[in-house]
């Protein structure tokens, strides 16, 4: 039996019931978040201690790892907990915490993702001008830049979205605190804080989507002009995997935060939700592991390290 909630606390009804087929579900899940914080400490410690990824592509994709990393952390384990103890309640604070990670890592990955888009640019149309046009100084800037839109989003919105008062249920449907389904939940007029909402997601979203969709338009053509067989392969090898990575993280982010309320479904909303959270993270390394020549040698000179010891 559930308990009630007579506090304050907030009650995460979760996404998997106690049943043969969800106990399933649940322990391929938790498979997969395992899978994902190893694959993405993995890529942080090779470009960490590999000299030959001491370039400024490969820091922004340690820092893509740790966005990836940190987002995994901040809701699986309390998820697993959840359903494993049935104790499903977290504490406002907790729940504005979850609110405010995944707004900061969600729109500074929206950001990154468009800053390692002009690296691409770059690397294709101008190679020969590549440590001018992206030197460490900008590769830092760009980065600090993602981290701090993304965080002074996630605190607006945590802040605002908890400042409302709620109805006495307090049940979330849902396994972790997001701003759209905690919304719902208030016992007061929304709308305004809802349009705002919208509208900062729309350029959250859409202004880096649009700087990366103009970056490889430029690719494209620059790509179109280009003679040799060998050439035409290293662009397409060089973007394929950032373009997997754009179409993982916009496709899911788009249609929880730019959907009209009147669309809305909290089932969708609950499977989408743990695509981008749990099965996206552990994707994104294993895309570029695979497209990528230099992280394998890389992975494959710290095994034979491994075994040498």
């Amino acid at each position: 039996m559930e308990k009630r909630n007579t506090t304050s606390d907030f009650i995460l009804l979760g996404i998997f019931k106690h049943t043969r087929s969800h106990l399933f579900l649940f322990m391929m899940v938790l498979t997969m978040a395992i899978a994902s914080l190893m694959a993405n400490a993995l890529m942080l410690l090779l470009i960490l201690l590999d000299p030959r990824l001491h370039r400024p592509m490969y820091f922004l994709l340690s820092q893509l790892s740790l966005m990836d990393l940190m987002l995994v952390s901040s809701i699986v384990p309390k998820m697993a907990a959840d359903y494993l103890t049935w104790n499903k309640s977290i504490s406002p604070a907790g729940c504005g915490l979850q609110i405010f990670v995944s707004l900061t890592l969600g729109g500074a990955e929206s950001f990154l993702l468009a800053a390692m888009s002009y690296d691409r640019y770059v690397a294709v149309c101008h190679p020969l001008r590549y440590p001018v046009l992206l030197n460490w100084r900008l590769c830092i800037q760009m980065t600090l830049g993602s981290w701090f839109l993304g965080a002074a989003d996630g605190l607006m919105q945590a802040a605002t979205t908890l400042s409302f008062p709620f109805c006495s249920a307090h049940e979330i449907d849902h396994f972790f605190c997001e701003a759209p389904m905690l919304v719902r939940l208030a016992c007061a007029d929304t709308s305004v804080f809802e349009n705002a909402m919208y509208v900062c997601c729309v350029l959250m979203l859409l202004i880096p989507f649009s700087f990366i969709l103009t970056s490889y338009s430029l690719i494209l053509s620059a790509v179109l002009h280009l003679r040799s067989q060998e050439a035409l392969r290293k662009a397409f090898a060089t973007c394929s995997s950032h373009l997997a990575v754009v179409a993982l993280f916009y496709g899911p982010a788009i249609f929880i935060y730019m959907r009209p309320k009147s669309y809305r479904s909290a089932n969708h909303d609950k499977v989408v939700s743990a695509f981008y959270t749990i099965f996206t993270p552990v994707l994104n390394p294993l895309i570029y592991s695979w497209r990528n020549s230099e992280v394998r040698e890389a992975l494959k000179r710290w095994l034979g390290k491994c075994a040498d010891f």
